[in-house]
């Protein structure tokens, strides 16, 4: 449902993505981690339409994202990490500004909105002003406005944060829910734990390439770990080692 094909992104000389392949099949929730400035947001906007690539290819279900940008975006609901907002609408009619970018309205979305709003307990603050939301409510708006057009697939920047430990379980839920219906995830996180126990398929990318991908197994024999866990594994592909190793040597 996702392909890269020699995707690269540079900014002058430094190459934020240098030549990417990948490819996540439908039905697959797939994480994608890295060190900071690894290049993972990047390859996020650029899958969304929102950045140019300097060379290469973007496939979102079949289409690509330059040729062919609106059938592309058709399938693809981001949740970026960063998200942005228009703060004098209210929560209902800001999902109904987004159901019209992809030409869908009427009782049809009005009934999804109330579902959405539903499943996040934001059914009360339908008619306020997103102003008056916390940030932990406008995430789970942004979350909400992302599934209105019901997508096949979902690319996500860090989707548990400001998610109280409620909402964050809800969000697995329904990430798992809509991989299991065939569906298909693209996330990136910081948080090991989370894409331990959520992704089937995890890429590691480090300075714009990817370092390793496969199932926990393959990363566990890229890696020569053993039953190691992602933490581990994540430090010895990355060369985390180092920071860690400090960090005894602190006595933190």
């Amino acid at each position: 449902m996702i392909q890269l094909k020699d995707l690269t992104k540079r900014y002058g000389d430094f190459a934020a993505l240098n030549a990417v392949n990948l490819s996540v099949p439908r039905g697959v929730l797939y994480g994608l981690l890295g060190p900071n400035g690894a290049g993972k947001t990047t390859a996020l906007r650029i899958i969304a339409g929102i950045l140019q690539p300097s060379e290469g290819t973007v496939f979102v279900g079949g289409y690509d994202v330059q040729q062919e940008p609106e059938r592309a975006k058709s399938r693809l609901g981001y949740i970026p990490d960063r998200p942005f907002i228009y703060e004098k609408l209210t929560g209902g009619e800001f999902l109904r500004f987004v159901a019209g970018l992809y030409g869908e309205n009427g009782a049809d979305v009005e009934r999804r909105i109330d579902e959405l709003l539903n499943v996040w307990e934001l059914t009360a603050w339908r008619d306020e002003l997103l102003e008056s939301y916390s940030h932990g409510m406008r995430q789970k708006l942004i979350i909400s406005s992302a599934l209105i057009h019901r997508p096949e697939v979902i690319v996500v920047d860090e989707p548990l944060v400001g998610l109280d430990p409620k909402a964050a379980r809800l969000l697995k839920d329904i990430f798992r829910g809509f991989v299991n219906r065939g569906g298909t995830i693209l996330m990136c996180t910081h948080t090991l734990e989370v894409a331990q126990a959520l992704c089937d398929r995890i890429a590691i990318i480090q300075d714009g390439q990817i370092r390793a991908e496969g199932t926990m197994d393959d990363l566990r024999r890229e890696a020569r770990s053993g039953e190691a866990g992602l933490e581990e594994i994540f430090l010895k592909l990355t060369g985390g080692h180092a920071a860690r190793e400090l960090l005894e040597v602190l006595g933190t």
